[in-house]
């Protein structure tokens, strides 16, 4: 793999750090501003608003800008945010800077899995997009529980200002290791927003959206559920979240092999088994050894969906895939804010500390349907979607096929209407 990935990885890691760590950072946060921990809660919102209005607006406006500078750009906003976030003297500062630190996270990983895509042979892209997304893995194991440790210890403004430098350091990473890749002066925002309007890649953005709400319905009240019903003590809840972790690194190695095999029957198994696992763990939950085992396996086959429905939405949008990757994050934002709603609602109807399992897996199983219906409706029709790779005055296009995904080369002329091999 080649060594860009790495800057890419590292990249993601900053940004999993900032996205997740505020959780745990919540009541510092709300004892040091002045306010309640629930308001304190809309920092996590501001985010995530960040992400969903930043993804398709950068990704727009940075359309025909080199991938290279692109990626450092949006880079450099994402450290200014985290740095913004450290210096906020009141509540409403630190929102801003929540909020700007959230614009660049999905435009980076749209443009980051059309630039991974491109830096391999054929047959590998959806490893090379797993590789970018094992930084986010990494992150819920090793930079949140780390970054939480040092806000604690020495507090929150500490931890922004290392995300801030791990930011510096992806932005060095990027500027050394990424190769110069023009942007394809044939796409423009016309052009992506036509990609973007193709019904498969909608219902790519749907299964995202309902698929991924199950992990979060879930994951969002995983903590309660482990001390209420699980009987653990609030000190070992890290501890359980850190094996969610590693079953999300385990699914994201598995995952790029898998897809580059198969995409779309990749996509199907891994809801299905998310719908199965989250129905398991509504009765898990209640045995302390089964218990942590079953969120390993969580973690493990949710994060089985995500290059998948990555490289769905990439091979559907044709040749204009950056907008649809990028919007594929505001996806998983919604799907985070949406299955956290969820399963909320089940809590305050009384359900049970358990409730959310059960709410996860039918949005786990909504998911399967969308996904369904789309490889039905794809089903027969050859997909003549593709991933534009460049090498200096030669264009090499890599097509995929829709009945599974796989990727083949094709041959194509250059502008002068010579044969390129």
């Amino acid at each position: 793999m080649p060594l860009a990935l790495l800057a890419l990885a590292i990249s993601a890691f900053g940004i999993g750090t900032t996205e997740f760590v505020m959780m745990g950072l919540l009541p510092d946060v709300a004892d040091d501003l002045g306010t309640s921990v629930p308001t304190a809660g809309y920092l996590v919102s501001a985010y995530a608003l960040g992400v969903v209005i930043g993804a398709p607006l950068l990704t727009a406006l940075g359309s025909r800008i080199p991938r290279k500078r692109m990626l450092v750009s949006l880079m450099a906003v994402f450290t200014v945010g985290n740095l913004a976030s450290a210096l906020a003297p009141t509540f409403g500062l630190l929102i801003a800077g929540r909020l700007l630190a959230g614009l660049p996270h999905g435009a980076f990983f749209g443009v980051g899995a059309v630039v991974a895509a491109r830096l391999v042979r054929e047959g590998r892209q959806a490893r090379a997009v797993a590789t970018m997304f094992l930084g986010l893995t990494v992150a819920n194991i090793v930079g949140v529980p780390a970054a939480t440790l040092l806000g604690q210890r020495l507090g929150w403004r500490a931890t922004f200002l290392v995300v801030a430098v791990i930011g510096l350091a992806a932005m060095a990473a990027l500027a050394r290791l990424v190769p110069p890749l023009p942007a394809d002066e044939r796409t423009g925002l016309r052009r992506e927003l036509r990609a973007l309007g193709n019904g498969q890649v909608l219902l790519g953005l749907l299964t995202t959206v309902f698929g991924f709400a199950g992990i979060f319905a879930v994951y969002s009240y995983l903590a309660s559920m482990l001390t209420e019903v699980t009987g653990f003590t609030a000190g070992s809840v890290p501890m359980v979240l850190a094996l969610f972790g590693i079953g999300m690194t385990l699914g994201a190695l598995a995952a790029g092999p898998l897809t580059d095999r198969a995409l779309r029957p990749t996509l199907y198994g891994s809801l299905a088994a998310l719908a199965l696992v989250l129905t398991v763990f509504h009765f898990t939950a209640r045995v302390t050894w089964a218990a942590p085992v079953t969120v390993v396996v969580i973690g493990a086959v949710g994060f089985l969906t995500t290059t998948p429905l990555q490289m769905l939405v990439m091979n559907k949008a044709q040749q204009a895939p950056t907008l649809a990757a990028a919007s594929n994050q505001s996806a998983f934002n919604l799907a985070n804010a949406g299955g956290a709603w969820a399963g909320g609602l089940a809590l305050s109807a009384g359900w049970g500390w358990t409730s959310p399992t059960l709410v996860g897996a039918v949005l786990a199983a909504l998911g399967l349907a969308v996904a369904l219906l789309a490889g039905l409706l794809d089903r027969g029709a050859r997909d003549t979607s593709r991933i534009v790779a460049r090498s200096g005055p030669a264009e090499t296009e890599r097509a995929v096929d829709g009945a599974d995904g796989a990727v083949w080369a094709g041959d194509r002329t250059d502008r002068g209407g010579r044969q390129l091999s």
